[in-house]
């Protein structure tokens, strides 16, 4: 079958001037193509633009329709018959040049601008303007990682000589020392380090021809948006349903390269399935999106495709290894794009005072390494530290995230002085807060990171309120349309919604001694009889805490105990003003943890509740460090609790230790103790 453009050509180079004038104007006056991009166009270009705009298919009934206006009916029937001779399950990758130009055109109005802040208040930028490279390398764990964000911050945010790091536009090159290709590649990261952000780039890059041009076609489907097809679709109904008006007939035979991005993998609601049993290779008969995205990744449906699928690190597991040919991992700022983060969006002066303060701690500091925390704290310090009083600046997480939540009242503050006519309902901060954590809590026991408009309403909000529509919350919680055009909300960052979390379960104990962790009827018969104290809260929400397999409820546990502090309560105040504060010994909290500890076998959960212990600011650190530097350790195998305490120095100071010198349990050490730790990460 001879090329679609050629046959177009062929027939337009027939028309005389003033017919091919004619055609030209019927072009531009039934909205086919716009008036100055035909105005002086010649024949190549006129029926480049009419593919890019139509595909090839339309393009064809668009000539045809025309030519028969202008009284060619025989050229009119000649195309049409030559046309109908092929067969488009048959064409090659050059026909497909009309429609991946009106594929990178559509691609690059959706990518080329970025959503700054809430959807509802949010500014557009350039993403070329805003970009920086975030720091990216091979990881060879093969997507089995469970363990939770924060501790994968901990463990990683430094670079170390056995990184490799690696650009995501060449994840699907050829290797030059090797020859060989990577086809399906999973990109893992934290909620909130850049992986979308990343994808975006690499899809604007080739919508502009600067990067990957060797593929013809991508398309971006992330799992956000297909959650949301409840009917079936073959593979092409799909794809005309997302990113054509129905011209794509087939994909690219003869080796031309397809490409589908998968991001949001932990956001998926449907089943992956990789059973034979359910494999599907027909890509014009209909089934469910399931099947669909775990036939493409299994390689049965599109065998040539190239696949990219991006995750958090616990829900990276659900991709059979044997499925992905590479893995990366996204880290975020190094020490030097986070400061650098400061100074463009502040003054030098005011970077330095921030980056001195956040030093004072090193959780904080480690934080840093996700983008969203670094405004979050840029949010909060900013203005405290011009303030002459500024001994009240945060130095744990606790503290930093009440100042934030005490930021956006302030916001809200401000909002409501400039429109007086509000509904009084609406100006209820404290009670919208509330909402939002027990949305925050039963989503997080779900283990939901996006959720709909039933279930903000099951916990009582009503999305017309002004955490949603009025711009209240805009900064913590974010409202979007996907291609279905159904609502989609979620937090701006994974630990914003545990403390929203920590915050509905601290206040629903001390306005009502209630234990949001007790499940069974048993359990809440005897809290009638018995109110729970602050301890069996704290008793439960550990013990919840080692047992969740993926850590989602750690960072969860270390705010819960932070907000039991009085320090803390007296800032609650300002948020929750009918907060009942009641001096409480957390001893024996920091006691039953400190036991806790002795008796885990985790270093990582282990180290999770020396965190605690930090947030609790109870005085351990010293101890510790006297015990560690006692000169006997080297001399024994250490204790599972001594292996963490000597882990959690690690990363908490700046002084240098090396494991080597360290002997330790196999199941415990496990490779840490083969790398040498010459700062706390």
């Amino acid at each position: 079958m001879a090329l679609v453009q050629e046959m177009l050509v062929k027939s337009l180079m027939e028309l005389v001037k003033d017919d091919l004038k004619k055609f030209k104007w019927y072009l531009k006056n039934d909205k086919h193509i716009l008036a100055d991009e035909v105005e002086n166009a010649d024949v190549l270009d006129t029926v480049d633009k009419i593919v890019a705009r139509s595909g090839t298919e339309e393009a064809v009934k668009i000539t045809v329709n025309i030519l028969r206006k202008i009284e060619q009916n025989l050229l009119a029937e000649e195309l049409e018959n030559k046309y109908k001779e092929g067969s488009p399950a048959e064409t090659s990758t050059a026909d497909y040049r009309g429609i991946s130009l009106g594929l990178k055109e559509k691609l690059k109005l959706d990518h080329e601008r970025m959503l700054l802040g809430n959807s509802q208040t949010g500014h557009r930028q350039y993403l070329n303007d805003i970009y920086t490279d975030l720091y990216v390398v091979e990881n060879e764990t093969g997507g089995t990682m469970s363990e939770h964000e924060v501790r994968q911050i901990e463990a990683h945010s430094g670079a170390t000589a056995e990184d490799k790091t690696i650009r995501c536009n060449d994840m699907f090159k050829v290797q030059s020392d090797t020859g060989r290709q990577n086809r399906k590649v999973l990109t893992m990261g934290i909620a909130g380090v850049g992986k979308t952000v990343s994808v975006n780039k690499f899809i604007l890059d080739w919508a502009e021809g600067k990067d990957n041009q060797d593929i013809v076609l991508i398309f971006p489907l992330p799992f956000r948006e297909l959650n949301m097809i409840k009917e079936e679709y073959s593979l092409i109904g799909l794809l005309n349903k997302y990113f054509f008006s129905g011209e794509l007939s087939s994909l690219p035979k003869d080796g031309g390269k397809v490409m589908f991005i998968f991001d949001g993998l932990d956001e998926c609601r449907f089943p992956l399935e990789f059973q034979s049993s359910d494999r599907f290779t027909e890509v014009r008969e209909k089934t469910t999106v399931s099947k669909i995205v775990a036939n493409l990744i299994a390689r049965h449906l599109v065998r040539s495709a190239l696949i990219w699928i991006t995750s958090r690190p616990a829900a990276a597991g659900l991709i059979p290894r044997d499925y992905i040919d590479q893995v990366t991992e996204v880290r975020g700022f190094s020490d030097e794009q986070k400061e650098q983060y400061f100074i463009k969006n502040s003054s030098p002066e005011v970077a330095e005072n921030i980056i001195r303060q956040i030093k004072k701690s090193r959780s904080l500091y480690i934080m840093c390494h996700i983008p969203v925390f670094c405004w979050i704290s840029l949010t909060v310090l900013q203005p405290l530290l011009a303030q002459e009083d500024n001994d009240k600046t945060p130095t744990t997480l606790t503290g930093m995230y009440i100042n934030f939540l005490l930021s956006q009242q302030q916001q809200m503050k401000r909002k409501y002085c400039n429109d007086p006519e509000s509904k009084p309902e609406v100006k209820s901060f404290d009670q919208i807060i509330l909402k939002l954590g027990k949305v925050a809590f039963k989503q997080l026991q779900k283990g939901n990171l996006i959720f709909y408009k039933e279930d903000l309403e099951e916990c009582g909000l009503d999305v017309s309120e002004g955490s949603v529509l009025s711009g209240l919350c805009t900064q913590i919680f974010h409202m979007e349309k996907a291609v279905s055009e159904r609502e989609v909300y979620s937090f701006v960052h994974l630990s914003v919604q545990e403390f929203l979390a920590a915050l509905y379960v601290f206040f629903k104990y001390k306005d009502s001694k209630r234990n949001q962790f007790l499940q069974s009827w048993n359990e809440k018969l005897t809290w009638k009889f018995s109110k729970t104290s602050l301890f069996d809260l704290h008793k439960a929400a550990v013990n919840k805490a080692l047992e969740s397999e993926n850590g989602h409820y750690d960072l969860f546990l270390r705010f819960l105990l932070g907000l039991s502090l009085e320090s803390n309560q007296s800032d609650l105040k300002e948020l929750l003003p009918t907060l009942k504060i009641k001096p409480k010994n957390v001893k024996d909290t920091a006691d039953y943890i400190k036991k806790t500890i002795e008796m885990e076998e985790s270093v990582e959960k282990a180290i999770n509740l020396f965190h605690c212990l930090v947030e609790l600011k109870d005085d351990f650190m010293d101890d510790i460090q006297k015990y560690l530097r006692s000169g006997n350790l080297s001399e024994q195998n250490l204790s599972s609790a001594q292996w963490s305490a000597l882990m959690f120095v690690r990363q908490m100071s700046d002084e240098t230790f090396e494991l080597r010198e360290y002997s330790r349990s196999e199941e415990a050490q496990g490779s840490s103790a083969t790398h040498t730790a010459t700062k706390a990460l």
